[in-house]
Protein backbone atom coordinates (compact mmCIF):
# COMPACT_ATOMS: atom_id res chain seq x y z
CA UNK A 1 0.00 0.00 0.00
CA UNK A 2 0.64 3.81 -0.69
CA UNK A 3 1.44 6.05 2.91
CA UNK A 4 3.02 9.12 3.90
CA UNK A 5 5.98 8.15 6.35
CA UNK A 6 8.16 10.39 8.77
CA UNK A 7 11.86 9.49 9.66
CA UNK A 8 12.25 12.61 11.33
CA UNK A 9 10.92 16.04 12.34
CA UNK A 10 10.82 19.09 10.52
CA UNK A 11 9.03 21.14 7.88
CA UNK A 12 6.17 19.29 5.40
CA UNK A 13 9.32 18.11 3.21
CA UNK A 14 9.74 15.70 5.60
CA UNK A 15 6.67 13.26 4.76
CA UNK A 16 7.73 10.96 2.52
CA UNK A 17 4.94 9.24 0.01
CA UNK A 18 6.30 4.94 -0.09
CA UNK A 19 5.57 1.93 -0.49
CA UNK A 20 4.65 -0.07 3.11
CA UNK A 21 3.29 -3.05 4.39
CA UNK A 22 -0.54 -3.90 4.73
CA UNK A 23 -0.85 -3.81 8.77
CA UNK A 24 -2.81 -6.65 10.14
CA UNK A 25 -5.22 -6.82 13.31
CA UNK A 26 -4.14 -8.00 16.26
CA UNK A 27 -6.99 -8.47 19.53
CA UNK A 28 -9.59 -5.55 19.66
CA UNK A 29 -8.37 -3.82 16.53
CA UNK A 30 -9.77 -3.59 13.02
CA UNK A 31 -8.02 -2.78 9.14
CA UNK A 32 -9.92 0.22 7.83
CA UNK A 33 -9.44 0.85 4.12
CA UNK A 34 -9.57 4.59 4.43
CA UNK A 35 -11.24 6.66 1.93
CA UNK A 36 -10.54 10.18 2.70
CA UNK A 37 -8.59 11.45 5.94
CA UNK A 38 -9.18 14.87 7.71
CA UNK A 39 -6.03 17.52 8.31
CA UNK A 40 -6.12 19.04 10.99
CA UNK A 41 -3.45 20.64 12.98
CA UNK A 42 -2.39 18.29 15.58
CA UNK A 43 -0.90 16.29 12.88
CA UNK A 44 1.46 19.25 12.26
CA UNK A 45 2.49 19.12 15.89
CA UNK A 46 2.91 15.47 15.27
CA UNK A 47 5.65 16.31 12.41
CA UNK A 48 7.33 19.06 14.03
CA UNK A 49 8.00 17.24 17.03
CA UNK A 50 5.82 19.60 19.05
CA UNK A 51 4.22 16.19 20.57
CA UNK A 52 6.78 13.56 20.21
CA UNK A 53 6.19 10.19 19.52
CA UNK A 54 8.47 7.35 18.41
CA UNK A 55 9.73 7.74 14.54
CA UNK A 56 9.31 6.56 12.18
CA UNK A 57 5.38 6.92 12.07
CA UNK A 58 2.61 7.42 9.76
CA UNK A 59 0.95 10.94 10.75
CA UNK A 60 -3.02 11.65 10.59
CA UNK A 61 -5.27 11.40 13.21
CA UNK A 62 -8.79 11.02 11.57
CA UNK A 63 -10.11 9.15 8.39
CA UNK A 64 -13.29 7.41 7.34
CA UNK A 65 -13.17 3.87 5.26
CA UNK A 66 -14.61 0.50 5.21
CA UNK A 67 -13.26 -2.15 7.77
CA UNK A 68 -11.25 -4.42 5.79
CA UNK A 69 -10.63 -7.21 8.67
CA UNK A 70 -11.04 -7.59 12.18
CA UNK A 71 -8.94 -9.26 15.12
CA UNK A 72 -10.02 -11.45 17.74
CA UNK A 73 -12.41 -10.61 20.29
CA UNK A 74 -14.08 -7.45 18.09
CA UNK A 75 -17.12 -7.40 18.82
CA UNK A 76 -18.10 -3.14 17.79
CA UNK A 77 -17.40 -3.81 13.86
CA UNK A 78 -17.56 -6.13 11.54
CA UNK A 79 -15.78 -6.30 7.84
CA UNK A 80 -18.35 -4.13 4.88
CA UNK A 81 -18.58 -1.86 7.56
CA UNK A 82 -18.55 1.87 6.90
CA UNK A 83 -17.04 4.06 9.71
CA UNK A 84 -15.07 6.95 10.55
CA UNK A 85 -12.16 7.82 14.16
CA UNK A 86 -10.46 10.49 15.42
CA UNK A 87 -7.51 10.66 17.58
CA UNK A 88 -5.80 7.42 15.96
CA UNK A 89 -2.35 7.82 14.60
CA UNK A 90 -1.78 6.35 11.22
CA UNK A 91 -4.40 7.92 8.86
CA UNK A 92 -2.43 8.78 5.86
CA UNK A 93 -2.22 5.83 4.29
CA UNK A 94 -4.91 3.60 2.50
CA UNK A 95 -5.12 1.11 5.01
CA UNK A 96 -4.71 2.03 9.13
CA UNK A 97 -4.84 -0.08 12.13
CA UNK A 98 -7.63 1.51 14.79
CA UNK A 99 -8.70 0.14 17.77
CA UNK A 100 -12.43 -1.37 17.25
CA UNK A 101 -13.84 0.56 20.33
CA UNK A 102 -12.85 3.99 18.65
CA UNK A 103 -14.38 3.44 15.51
CA UNK A 104 -18.22 4.96 15.02
CA UNK A 105 -20.53 3.33 12.37
CA UNK A 106 -21.28 5.82 9.31
CA UNK A 107 -24.92 6.48 8.52
CA UNK A 108 -25.91 5.27 5.05
CA UNK A 109 -26.53 9.40 4.25
CA UNK A 110 -23.50 10.95 5.14
CA UNK A 111 -20.78 10.15 2.61
CA UNK A 112 -17.31 9.12 3.50
CA UNK A 113 -15.46 12.45 3.03
CA UNK A 114 -18.56 14.38 4.98
CA UNK A 115 -17.79 11.50 8.00
CA UNK A 116 -13.90 12.00 7.80
CA UNK A 117 -14.11 15.86 7.70
CA UNK A 118 -16.16 15.89 10.71
CA UNK A 119 -15.04 13.56 13.47
CA UNK A 120 -12.19 15.51 14.61
CA UNK A 121 -13.19 19.05 14.78
CA UNK A 122 -16.92 18.48 15.27
CA UNK A 123 -16.33 16.21 18.25
CA UNK A 124 -13.78 18.84 19.19
CA UNK A 125 -16.62 21.68 18.61
CA UNK A 126 -18.86 19.66 20.46
CA UNK A 127 -17.19 18.79 23.37
CA UNK A 128 -16.21 22.60 23.82
CA UNK A 129 -19.53 24.06 23.46
CA UNK A 130 -21.53 21.52 25.29
CA UNK A 131 -19.51 20.54 28.07
CA UNK A 132 -16.42 22.69 28.54
CA UNK A 133 -17.88 25.52 28.89
CA UNK A 134 -21.54 24.71 28.19
CA UNK A 135 -23.14 27.49 26.26
CA UNK A 136 -26.45 28.32 27.94
CA UNK A 137 -29.27 30.45 25.98
CA UNK A 138 -28.46 34.50 25.88
CA UNK A 139 -24.45 33.95 26.48
CA UNK A 140 -22.19 35.93 24.55
CA UNK A 141 -19.09 34.07 23.58
CA UNK A 142 -15.97 35.21 21.63
CA UNK A 143 -14.90 32.19 18.82
CA UNK A 144 -11.16 33.14 17.35
CA UNK A 145 -10.27 31.63 14.24
CA UNK A 146 -13.98 31.74 13.29
CA UNK A 147 -13.79 30.80 9.79
CA UNK A 148 -11.39 27.35 10.69
CA UNK A 149 -12.99 24.35 10.72
CA UNK A 150 -13.50 24.69 14.34
CA UNK A 151 -14.74 27.55 14.11
CA UNK A 152 -17.57 27.48 11.49
CA UNK A 153 -18.97 24.13 13.14
CA UNK A 154 -18.54 25.50 16.75
CA UNK A 155 -20.36 28.95 15.70
CA UNK A 156 -22.73 26.73 14.39
CA UNK A 157 -23.33 24.87 17.30
CA UNK A 158 -23.13 27.77 20.33
CA UNK A 159 -25.87 29.49 18.11
CA UNK A 160 -28.02 26.06 18.25
CA UNK A 161 -27.20 27.39 21.78
CA UNK A 162 -28.62 30.18 21.84
CA UNK A 163 -25.77 32.16 22.56
CA UNK A 164 -24.74 35.40 20.85
CA UNK A 165 -21.20 34.43 18.88
CA UNK A 166 -18.70 36.66 18.30
CA UNK A 167 -15.91 35.91 16.01
CA UNK A 168 -12.75 36.74 14.99
CA UNK A 169 -10.72 36.45 11.08
CA UNK A 170 -8.45 38.01 9.36
CA UNK A 171 -10.25 39.04 5.85
CA UNK A 172 -12.75 39.41 4.63
CA UNK A 173 -13.84 36.74 2.42
CA UNK A 174 -13.74 35.04 5.43
CA UNK A 175 -15.88 37.06 7.55
CA UNK A 176 -18.43 36.31 5.24
CA UNK A 177 -17.80 32.91 5.57
CA UNK A 178 -17.83 33.21 9.41
CA UNK A 179 -21.90 35.35 8.89
CA UNK A 180 -23.04 32.81 6.91
CA UNK A 181 -21.65 30.41 10.09
CA UNK A 182 -24.40 32.37 11.80
CA UNK A 183 -21.73 34.79 13.48
CA UNK A 184 -23.47 37.69 14.97
CA UNK A 185 -20.51 39.89 15.04
CA UNK A 186 -17.34 39.39 13.11
CA UNK A 187 -13.92 41.41 13.87
CA UNK A 188 -11.44 41.87 11.33
CA UNK A 189 -8.52 41.07 13.65
CA UNK A 190 -6.40 42.26 11.21
CA UNK A 191 -7.83 45.97 10.87
CA UNK A 192 -9.09 46.64 14.53
CA UNK A 193 -7.83 45.59 18.06
CA UNK A 194 -10.63 42.74 19.35
CA UNK A 195 -10.17 43.20 22.70
CA UNK A 196 -11.59 46.81 22.34
CA UNK A 197 -14.44 45.29 20.11
CA UNK A 198 -16.02 42.97 22.14
CA UNK A 199 -15.91 45.61 24.96
CA UNK A 200 -17.90 47.46 22.53
CA UNK A 201 -20.13 45.10 21.32
CA UNK A 202 -21.07 43.55 24.99
CA UNK A 203 -21.36 47.50 26.48
CA UNK A 204 -18.28 46.32 28.73
CA UNK A 205 -19.55 43.25 29.79
CA UNK A 206 -17.34 41.20 28.52
CA UNK A 207 -18.10 37.44 27.29
CA UNK A 208 -19.01 34.09 29.21
CA UNK A 209 -16.29 32.54 27.53
CA UNK A 210 -13.61 32.94 24.94
CA UNK A 211 -12.85 29.81 22.51
CA UNK A 212 -9.35 30.41 21.75
CA UNK A 213 -7.58 27.85 19.15
CA UNK A 214 -4.63 30.84 18.37
CA UNK A 215 -2.60 30.70 21.68
CA UNK A 216 0.28 32.77 21.59
CA UNK A 217 -0.87 36.06 19.94
CA UNK A 218 -4.41 35.72 21.31
CA UNK A 219 -4.28 34.90 25.24
CA UNK A 220 -3.89 37.92 26.82
CA UNK A 221 -6.37 40.07 24.86
CA UNK A 222 -8.88 36.93 25.05
CA UNK A 223 -8.47 37.29 29.25
CA UNK A 224 -9.58 40.88 28.79
CA UNK A 225 -12.41 39.92 26.82
CA UNK A 226 -14.00 37.73 29.54
CA UNK A 227 -16.69 39.21 31.99
CA UNK A 228 -16.03 38.10 36.15
CA UNK A 229 -15.79 34.15 36.24
CA UNK A 230 -15.78 33.56 32.40
CA UNK A 231 -13.77 30.69 31.18
CA UNK A 232 -10.95 31.09 28.92
CA UNK A 233 -10.89 27.83 26.56
CA UNK A 234 -7.45 26.96 24.75
CA UNK A 235 -7.73 24.50 22.88
CA UNK A 236 -4.94 25.29 20.34
CA UNK A 237 -2.27 27.31 19.50
CA UNK A 238 -1.51 28.36 16.00
CA UNK A 239 0.18 31.25 16.70
CA UNK A 240 2.58 29.39 18.95
CA UNK A 241 2.58 28.48 22.70
CA UNK A 242 1.06 30.34 25.33
CA UNK A 243 4.14 31.48 27.22
CA UNK A 244 4.56 30.73 31.03
CA UNK A 245 1.93 32.57 32.99
CA UNK A 246 1.29 33.40 36.60
CA UNK A 247 -2.18 32.30 37.80
CA UNK A 248 -2.37 35.43 39.29
CA UNK A 249 -3.19 37.18 36.05
CA UNK A 250 -6.82 35.15 36.49
CA UNK A 251 -7.66 37.63 39.86
CA UNK A 252 -8.75 40.41 38.00
CA UNK A 253 -12.28 38.47 37.73
CA UNK A 254 -12.06 35.16 39.23
CA UNK A 255 -11.53 33.71 35.74
CA UNK A 256 -11.38 30.16 34.92
CA UNK A 257 -8.49 28.73 32.47
CA UNK A 258 -8.39 25.35 31.20
CA UNK A 259 -6.45 23.41 28.62
CA UNK A 260 -9.00 20.85 27.55
CA UNK A 261 -8.16 17.66 24.92
CA UNK A 262 -10.60 15.58 22.61
CA UNK A 263 -9.41 12.39 24.65
CA UNK A 264 -11.00 13.54 28.08
CA UNK A 265 -14.33 14.39 26.33
CA UNK A 266 -14.56 10.78 24.50
CA UNK A 267 -12.78 9.11 27.64
CA UNK A 268 -15.32 6.02 26.93
CA UNK A 269 -17.36 4.53 23.91
CA UNK A 270 -20.58 5.63 24.66
CA UNK A 271 -19.13 9.35 25.29
CA UNK A 272 -17.84 9.26 21.33
CA UNK A 273 -20.71 7.65 20.09
CA UNK A 274 -23.04 9.72 22.00
CA UNK A 275 -21.24 12.94 20.52
CA UNK A 276 -20.67 11.61 17.24
CA UNK A 277 -24.38 10.75 16.91
CA UNK A 278 -25.22 14.39 17.59
CA UNK A 279 -22.88 14.78 14.57
CA UNK A 280 -24.22 13.03 11.95
CA UNK A 281 -27.92 13.57 12.47
CA UNK A 282 -27.05 17.05 12.34
CA UNK A 283 -25.49 16.53 9.06
CA UNK A 284 -28.57 14.26 8.22
CA UNK A 285 -31.34 17.11 8.95
CA UNK A 286 -29.15 19.97 7.21
CA UNK A 287 -28.95 21.34 10.50
CA UNK A 288 -24.97 21.48 10.69
CA UNK A 289 -23.02 22.58 7.66
CA UNK A 290 -19.36 21.79 6.67
CA UNK A 291 -17.19 23.25 4.30
CA UNK A 292 -14.44 21.42 2.76
CA UNK A 293 -12.50 23.64 1.22
CA UNK A 294 -9.46 21.50 -0.65
CA UNK A 295 -8.79 18.07 -1.66
CA UNK A 296 -5.86 16.86 -2.12
CA UNK A 297 -4.19 13.39 -3.20
CA UNK A 298 -2.21 11.70 -0.27
CA UNK A 299 0.93 12.15 -2.44
CA UNK A 300 0.21 16.11 -1.89
CA UNK A 301 0.15 15.77 2.10
CA UNK A 302 2.92 18.46 2.21
CA UNK A 303 1.41 20.62 0.22
CA UNK A 304 -2.06 20.62 2.24
CA UNK A 305 0.49 21.01 5.60
CA UNK A 306 2.24 23.79 4.10
CA UNK A 307 -1.39 25.71 3.72
CA UNK A 308 -3.00 25.01 6.77
CA UNK A 309 0.40 26.54 8.47
CA UNK A 310 0.26 29.40 6.17
CA UNK A 311 -3.51 30.15 7.94
CA UNK A 312 -4.66 30.39 4.56
CA UNK A 313 -7.27 28.20 4.19
CA UNK A 314 -10.78 28.14 6.08
CA UNK A 315 -13.16 25.05 6.54
CA UNK A 316 -11.50 20.99 6.13
CA UNK A 317 -8.70 20.23 4.16
CA UNK A 318 -8.83 16.40 2.88
CA UNK A 319 -6.57 14.06 1.64
CA UNK A 320 -8.07 11.43 -0.88
CA UNK A 321 -6.01 8.11 -1.27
Amino acid sequence: MKAVQIFEYGGPEVMQYREADVPQPKAGEALVRIKAVGVNFIDVYHRTGRYPGNLPFTPGMEGAGVVEAVGPEVTEVKPGDRVAYAMQPGSYGEYTIVPAAKLVPVPGNVDDQAAAAVMLQGLTAHYLSYSTYPVRNGDTVLVHAGAGGVGLLLTQMAKKLGAQVITTVSAEEKAELSRQAGADHVILYTQADFTAEVKKITQGKGVQAVYDSVGKTTFEGSLNCLRPRGYLVLFGASSGPVPPQDPMVLIKGSFFLTRPTLAHYALDRQELLSRAGDLFRWLEDGSLHLRIEHKYPLSDAAQAHRDLEARATTGKLLLLP
